[in-house]
């Protein structure tokens, strides 16, 4: 087993970033879901906007996301927000715990995503571990993955929400990818 991919999303709902190296923190994947777009009264997902996961968005200079390649507080960025998410939508600043949804790092295997079928960007992992066989991460909840020095508790395996079905380049929605997630969990949550 070993790592094959590491990704943050320093937006939540908005597409990720594929990273060469990452830090490993109590609280995830430094920097990932720091910014959520907030609606008038509650904070707006991919789940319900699926406009949102189609948008890029990266680390920029000093760890301020970047939506687009505009930097998150400009004015471009804004506009892009709201076409997607709609005329209250605006990104804020957020670092308490309920930024994530169920765990504060995914981690998904090879052979899942194989299993899947789909490219992995739907899953939104922030490690993707290789050489892993379809089902291992069954027996995984209530041990630990040690990876360098990390030690990464597995809490349980991921039914897999709604996002799953969306494509990230289109923004479409296919029901049949998310009934099929329903049937066989593919990620493990920490």
């Amino acid at each position: 087993m070993h790592v094959s991919g590491l990704w943050r999303y320093p937006v939540k709902s908005l597409g990720g970033e594929a990273l060469a190296s990452a830090v490993l923190t109590a609280d995830g994947i430094a920097g990932d879901r720091t910014v959520h777009v907030q609606g008038a009264r509650v904070p707006l997902t991919g789940r319900t906007r699926h406009g949102l996961l189609t948008i890029p968005a990266h680390t920029g200079d000093g760890g301020v996301p970047r939506v687009a390649g505009h930097p998150g507080d400009s004015t471009a960025a804004t506009d892009l927000v709201r076409d997607r998410a709609g005329p209250d939508a605006r990104l804020v600043a957020y670092g308490g715990p309920e930024r994530f949804d169920i765990g504060n790092l995914l981690v998904a295997t090879d052979g899942a995503v194989a299993a899947f079928g789909h490219d992995v960007r739907r899953l939104r992992p922030n490690l993707l571990l290789g050489d892993v066989p379809a089902d291992a991460e069954a027996t995984w909840p209530g041990r630990a993955i040690a990876i360098g020095e990390a030690l990464i508790g597995v809490h349980s395996v991921r039914q897999r929400c709604v996002v799953t079905s969306i494509d990230p380049d289109t923004g479409e929605h296919d029901l049949d990818v998310f009934r099929r997630i329903r049937r066989r969990p593919v990620l493990t949550d920490r």
